[in-house]
């Protein structure tokens, strides 16, 4: 199918690419379908995720493990059964990342992680309990990787 994207034009994507979101993001309830779009020279660690019914709606996400290799997200019992797994580490993490300028101003959003089942491409956003992570974590912590 054809997808009219935010960053990269009109683009071909297969239907076993979509991912599902059944509550949406938070702030997007209505928002259910996405894409993951890595961006150019990433190493598929800077993503675009595109909603497939809204061209302009697309977030940049990011591979947590990249910049944090000790991230240790631990979801819910109930959020696991939802996704369909037993553990936390049978998932898919992805971190919504807001750019700035100067790069090294970037944040990252460790707190509510993008949660993907990557066998069943159903998705969610969740909270995270505890307070080793928090919503704003400035790019420099990590040592200034692009964002």
């Amino acid at each position: 199918m054809v997808l009219k994207t935010k960053y990269f034009g009109s683009i071909e994507i297969e239907e076993s690419d979509v991912l599902t979101f059944p509550k949406g993001l938070f702030a997007f309830e209505d928002e259910k379908k996405f894409v993951l779009l890595p961006f150019e020279g990433s190493d598929s660690a800077l993503l675009c995720l595109q909603s497939v019914a809204d061209e302009h709606l697309a977030f940049v996400v990011m591979n947590p493990f990249a910049v944090c290799p000790q991230y240790a997200p631990v979801l819910q019992a109930g959020e696991l059964e939802k996704l369909g797994v037993a553990d936390s580490t049978d998932l898919c993490y992805y971190v919504m990342c807001v750019v700035r300028d100067p790069v090294a101003d970037s944040t990252l959003n460790l707190k509510c992680p993008v949660v993907i089942n990557d066998q069943t491409r159903q998705a969610m956003q969740v909270i995270l309990e505890g307070g080793d992570y928090h919503m704003r974590h400035r790019l420099e912590e990590f040592g200034g990787a692009p964002c």
